[in-house]
């Protein structure tokens, strides 16, 4: 099925610059979502983190290849896709807190697990400095497009509200991620 794993890797650089705009652009969010959360939500979540990511590093004997890759990829990026959207339906509740942050925590329980695959599967040094110039890029950019964002809309429209800031940022994350999921599944091909 997808044994002939091929990357196309001006697709993937795009799909890393676009992620990481993502990542950039709703990080600073997350501190006014997880505002209902009790610290010891955090705990415990860092525990179910840790022994997430230890049992995902126990299978890397079988999940460290290009299918796997991919399959856990498209995961990561539809339950972020997931959690923007149950925020856009739920906006700020408690529950929705807490399904925001077992999201996240979801998609780093993968994190070590994509970034050696990342490395096995491009293997070249040339493409994998174009993923990290990309990632830091996206990232870079991200951050300046939501801070300019939140001035635009607290100076322009008068939104002051964090609360109502974050919900607005949320659909631009929408478009974006649906930008990252497109160009995931260009990157790879039979």
């Amino acid at each position: 099925m997808l044994r002939d794993l091929k990357i196309d890797q001006g697709a993937y650089v795009l799909y890393k610059l676009i992620n990481s705009l993502f990542l950039g652009i709703s990080v600073g969010s997350i501190f006014t979502i997880y505002e209902p959360l009790e610290p010891s939500v955090f705990s415990i979540g860092g525990i179910i983190l840790a022994l997430g990511m230890l049992i995902i590093a126990n299978q890397y004997h079988k999940i460290l290849n290009a299918t796997y890759f991919y399959r856990i990829s498209i995961l990561v990026e539809l339950v972020a896709l997931a959690m923007v959207i149950v925020f856009l339906i739920f906006s700020y509740s408690y529950q929705t807190a807490l399904w925001v942050y077992i999201g996240y925590q979801l998609t780093f329980i993968f994190g070590s697990y994509l970034v050696r695959a990342e490395t096995l599967v491009l293997k070249e040094n040339n493409i994998l400095t174009r993923v990290d110039t990309a990632k830091q890029i996206g990232y870079l950019v991200g951050m300046a497009l939501s801070y300019g964002f939140y001035k635009l809309i607290e100076f322009s429209w008068q939104i002051n509200d964090p609360k109502e800031q974050v919900y607005i940022l949320h659909y631009i994350l929408l478009l974006v991620q649906i930008l990252v999921i497109t160009f995931l599944v260009k990157a790879f091909r039979k």
